[in-house]
């Protein structure tokens, strides 16, 4: 749908870079409410799930909060509070360095792993969002959002 019409915009945009700007917020917002939804049965949020997706990623290797964050899609989430919810429901191990005792590191559970093979399996439901598009419409896609990013 135009997202003139999803707005209910009659009056036209001033610029085409206005339009785009306006649809990807508007569609970050759409994406981030389907995936909310996604997310509920398994009781994650976007950036919960986000810290396990890049844990898994480390290959059992322990990394600093600092690092997670600097890793995270939304940077502005505060990492220790997510780690600690996580660690609250198993499915993150906190330990202290043993280099430098300011330092926590933090790595995936087994329980974090099983759950990230459950959502791994679902992950198909959550794609069919993107089922219009076709492959060369998504690597364009992708082209064209890591060029704007620059």
């Amino acid at each position: 749908m135009r997202l003139e019409d999803e707005i209910k915009q009659v009056k036209g945009f001033s610029s085409e870079k206005q339009k785009a700007m306006v649809n990807i917020l508007f569609t970050s917002g759409w994406v981030n409410d389907r995936f909310r939804e996604f997310m509920r049965p398994f009781d994650l949020t976007q950036q919960q799930y986000n810290v396990l997706r890049i844990l898994r990623g480390s290959e059992g290797e322990c990394l600093s909060t600092s690092c997670i964050r600097e890793r995270m899609i939304d940077r502005m989430s505060d990492a220790s509070r997510i780690v600690e919810r996580l660690c609250k429901k198993g499915l993150v191990c906190r330990t202290q360095s043993p280099k430098d005792r300011r330092l926590v590191e933090v790595r995936i559970s087994e329980d974090g792993l099983e759950l990230l093979k459950r959502i791994d399996a679902k992950q198909m439901e959550m794609e069919a969002d993107f089922s219009q598009l076709t492959e060369s419409d998504l690597i364009q896609l992708n082209t064209l959002l890591d060029k704007l990013r620059g």
